[in-house]
């Protein structure tokens, strides 16, 4: 179910997967860049996350499929802006530094932007997640997609982006996808973006366990895709 709230479109829809964050929403909504509209895309909270977002005057999609690229895909499915971005809704990302990745795109030099994680503190990127994040990114140019991170926050052309092929629906979603855009011609790019120590634990790699399996699954989806 899709909740409008009185925020009109603006030039760029910003889609933000979320799951339980009710404390980080306030400081990243109150952060999206004037023109840009929220897309609060909620994965099943039980904070009240998704009645705060309303509060707030972003759109609001209930996403009952759990999992990282079922939130994603739906909020892209909701948004109606020609350029989207991602970003994620736990405050380890800065809503205003998104339109240093659009004008990356919208200059034409690149077909889909990432930002690559700088982090602010040592605590904003655990040893065991960065370490799991270079591995995957290292297996990730050995297949001929150029990058250093698989950074959580991004910008492309809608359109595009929902003609990639990317089945994926759990975390696996960012991975697949610079593997599709790589195959389909796209043009790469990452610009730096601060990383800051999340609201919360990490869902995904909050934990050297975490991250170990995070790293196992990345690698069997790797091996997967052709």
């Amino acid at each position: 179910m899709i909740t409008q709230c009185h925020q009109v479109a603006g030039s760029v829809d910003v889609v933000l997967p979320c799951l339980n964050e009710a404390e980080a929403l306030p400081w990243v909504l109150d952060r999206i860049p004037p023109g840009y509209r929220a897309i609060v895309a909620d994965n099943g909270s039980s904070d009240g996350s998704a009645g705060l977002a309303r509060a707030r005057g972003a759109l609001v999609v209930d996403v009952p499929r759990r999992g990282y690229g079922a939130a994603v895909q739906a909020g892209l499915l909701a948004a109606d802006a020609d350029v989207v971005c991602v970003c994620d809704a736990d405050a380890s990302l800065d809503p205003g530094q998104l339109p240093g990745l659009v004008a990356e795109l919208t200059s034409g030099r690149a077909d889909l932007v990432l930002g690559r994680r700088r982090p602010t503190s040592a605590r904003a990127w655990p040893p065991h997640a960065r370490l799991g994040n270079a591995v995957v990114a290292q297996r990730l140019r050995r297949r001929g997609v150029p990058v250093r991170d698989l950074g959580p926050m991004r910008a492309a052309r809608r359109a595009e982006l929902l003609g990639l092929p990317v089945a994926d629906r759990r975390f696996g979603y960012p991975l697949e996808l610079l593997l599709r855009a790589a195959q389909a011609g796209w043009r790469i790019a990452e610009t730096d973006v601060d990383y800051h120590p999340r609201v919360g634990r990490s869902k995904v790699t909050g934990t050297p366990l975490g991250t170990a399996r995070t790293v196992r699954d990345m690698t069997a989806a790797l091996a997967s895709l052709r």
